[in-house]
């Protein structure tokens, strides 16, 4: 077998691995006005036209999701997986390539589909959220590095992870982190930003397409 082109692949997950933004799906929970409010403050943020870090919290406060909420989007996440991203990450981890989920969502929600894929939780890296004893929001970690603009950026950096490592993702705050990997990828699967796409050193519109420029 030939060997792959990267030992560590790191993976966002809204818009990358699932086609549901996160926050933006339990805001339309909440009402039409909740849900205008925040999509339009995600799109900004990912753009990079606000820094993330000025929108994390101010999102969050203005859906309130409680337990159940976030449970159900732990579902819907899986629900809503890219095409053929299970077989493709099993394909990778086969190969021996790691695989890393770095997630500026909420890491309560993003368990249940680590799991699914088979990602050990110690290589799930998102934001935890808090509730109280009845199960109501009670905050979240403001010191996650994840929830800036240049958050997986440092994080990574942390990690330290094997090289060669790819980064895939399809927002400004996966292109922050071109310069302590080896590549950056820009999924387009679900949303196309010209601003990232553009400056990626490849882009790739589906998992099969990764899995066989890595495993090629």
């Amino acid at each position: 077998m030939t060997k792959p082109s990267f030992s560590t692949v790191i993976l966002d997950v809204d818009s990358t691995i699932t086609g549901i933004e996160g926050i933006d799906w339990l805001a339309r929970r909440k009402g039409d006005v909740v849900a205008r409010r925040v999509a339009s403050l995600t799109e900004d943020a990912m753009r990079g036209l606000i820094p993330l870090e000025q929108v994390y919290g101010v999102r969050l406060a203005a859906i309130r999701p409680r337990r159940d909420d976030v449970d159900a989007l732990s579902r819907a996440y899986v629900e809503a997986l890219a095409p053929e991203c299970l077989e493709s990450l099993t394909a990778l981890r086969r190969a021996g390539v790691q695989i890393v989920l770095v997630s500026g969502g909420l890491r309560h929600a993003l368990f249940r589909l680590a799991l699914h894929l088979g990602v050990d939780p110690a290589d799930l890296h998102a934001v935890d959220i808090r509730f109280d004893a009845l199960g109501a929001y009670a905050g979240f970690d403001d010191s996650s590095p994840l929830t800036t603009s240049k958050g997986k950026r440092t994080l990574i950096e942390e990690l330290a992870v094997s090289r060669p490592s790819i980064v895939v993702g399809d927002g400004v705050t996966d292109l922050a982190t071109r310069d302590v990997v080896d590549s950056f990828a820009c999924f387009t699967g679900f949303v196309t930003r010209e601003g990232v796409a553009s400056k990626a050193d490849v882009v790739v519109e589906s998992f099969p397409q990764l899995t066989q420029m890595i495993l090629a």
